[in-house]
């Protein structure tokens, strides 16, 4: 064997979710918006000129921060954007968890953490969320070298309240808190509230679920300056240009539609919440989403056998093969006539066992 395969930093990487292609797929298994961007997204991008494009972007992205420090009340120098969420987190990772003591994030959740503190060589623990999937907020007053949160969770969609999550950071004055809030357009309180109170607070929020726009990476970070600070410094420290032009100027419409935004984030609550209905109908357990996705169960039918059963019909959610998550199956809310089609199948596969 060649001797610098020996050198080869060796990771187990995060598994994304599946992209099938064809226009009769009904995708349900990444949690996208099933909504189009706002108007002015796509008035933006036709309007885009493609001569700016030989230039370099703004490596603030100031347009962009501009308006989400407007959209949030905050100062531009409370904002840090990233090529999407999960950009934002690394970053968040490699900048503040290097105290040595570990970090604490629940035993069933986001499964990119784990993921990111192995690449970073970062020591982690892993509280186990109680029989109904909840965090245990005692669980997290304890030494720790960092906490990470996604509050709603996933894939279990539950939510801790607000009032717990502030005893969390006040916990815990000396590591940093970071309170990933990717659903919570969907349900439940933002931490946003409690930043000007607590230095030690990191809000990390996304453009791919409640504002539709997955496929421009689009996420960002929100907390008190010194925060925000590091977190650049650590950027700039490795790729000065992370956010690329028609992400800034498309992302900038997308904040300025407040009423088109509100719009769909209400349009689907109700279609999660007929869907807990007409699944509870079928027999399912759902757990108590705060989410654009239901995490659900049946006593009958075997997730993995039903899991494959939707797939062969063209029908894609997400299974978790783990020994707690094996039961269930994670199902992104689409629209009102994706999700007739998904009930239609479950009442004739249930038939059919």
């Amino acid at each position: 064997m060649s001797s610098w395969r020996e050198s080869i930093r060796n990771v187990e990487p995060y598994v994304p979710g599946e992209q099938p292609r064809g226009a009769s797929v009904i995708k349900l298994n990444t949690n996208e918006n099933p909504y189009p961007p706002a108007p002015g997204v796509t008035r933006a991008l036709r309007e885009m000129d493609p001569d700016l494009f030989r230039k370099y972007p703004d490596p603030s992205a100031g347009m962009l921060v501009d308006a989400l420090a407007e959209r949030y009340g905050l100062g531009r120098d409370q904002i840090f954007v990233g090529v999407g969420s999960d950009d934002v987190l690394g970053m968040a990772f490699l900048t503040f968890f290097n105290s040595g003591r570990p970090v604490l994030f629940p035993d069933v959740t986001y499964s990119f953490y784990p993921v990111w503190a192995k690449l970073f060589g970062i020591p982690y623990e892993t509280p186990a969320l109680d029989e109904n999937f909840c965090v245990n907020p005692e669980d997290y007053k304890r030494d720790n070298g960092g906490i990470v949160l996604a509050n709603p969770n996933a894939p279990t969609g539950i939510r801790l309240p607000l009032d717990q999550v502030e005893g969390i950071i006040k916990a815990n004055r000396d590591s940093v808190v970071i309170v990933d809030e990717a659903y919570i357009d969907f349900g439940g309180e933002s931490a946003v509230a409690l930043i000007p109170r607590y230095d030690n607070l990191l809000v990390v929020q996304t453009f791919s679920k409640s504002r539709s726009m997955a496929g421009m990476r689009i996420g960002y970070a929100m907390g008190q300056r010194d925060l925000v600070r590091a977190l650049h410094n650590v950027k700039y420290s490795y790729n000065s240009y992370t956010m690329n032009l028609p992400s800034i100027i498309l992302g900038t419409e997308a904040v300025r539609d407040e009423a088109y935004f509100q719009e769909t984030t209400r349009r689907i609550i109700r279609t999660r919440e007929e869907a807990r209905r007409r699944l509870g109908d079928l027999g399912f357990t759902c757990t108590d989403s705060c989410t654009n996705f239901l995490f659900i169960s049946h006593r009958r039918a075997d997730a993995a056998r039903l899991f494959e059963a939707l797939r062969a019909d063209g029908i894609y959610v997400r299974y978790f093969p783990a020994l707690r998550t094996k039961d269930y199956l994670r199902v992104t809310i689409g629209t009102e006539e994706e999700m007739e089609i998904f009930y239609k199948f479950l009442a004739s596969y249930l038939d059919r066992i």
